[in-house]
C-alpha cells in the first residue's frame, strides 16, 4: 500500500513583497528555499510554520488564486491572538465557531488564497 508522507499545496502569488509580508513578516512561517531559472524569474519558495508546509509561485499555471487550504490544528484561540498583537493593516482574523464542530480561523492571503485552521474539540 502507498503511504503519505506530507502533502505541501503549491499556492499561487503575484508580488513576492506582499507574500514575504504576510507568509514570513505576519505569519511567522520560515522560508525553507527559493529558487528562480535566472535572477529575473518568476520566484517559487517553500515556507514552514509550526509543521505546516507551503509551497509559494510566480510562475504562471502554478496553482490557482483563491485556493483554500483546510489546516487542522491546536492552541487556535492563543496563536489568533499573537497574530492580532502584532497589527497587520490587512488582516484581523476572528475565531468562529465551526458548523463541522470546534472553532475555526479563516486567513486570505494577499492573492486571495484562503488558509481556513480548524481546532477540533476547543473549549
Amino acid at each position: 500500500m502507498i503511504e503519505i508522507l506530507q502533502t505541501i499545496p503549491v499556492l499561487r502569488i503575484f508580488d513576492e513583497a506582499k507574500a514575504r509580508e504576510f507568509y514570513c513578516g505576519w505569519l511567522g512561517c520560515t522560508v525553507d528555499f527559493e529558487h528562480r531559472f535566472e535572477p529575473t524569474a518568476p520566484l517559487y519558495m517553500g515556507v514552514t510554520l509550526h509543521g505546516l508546509s507551503l509551497h509559494l509561485s510566480e510562475h504562471h499555471g502554478d496553482g490557482t488564486p483563491g485556493t483554500h487550504v483546510f489546516i487542522r490544528c491546536k492552541n487556535l484561540r492563543a496563536w489568533n491572538a499573537d497574530l492580532l498583537a502584532k497589527k497587520y493593516n490587512y488582516n484581523r482574523p476572528g475565531i468562529e465557531d465551526a458548523f463541522w464542530g470546534g472553532i475555526c480561523m479563516t486567513l486570505t492571503d494577499p492573492f486571495c488564497n484562503k488558509l481556513i485552521f480548524s481546532e477540533q474539540d476547543a473549549a
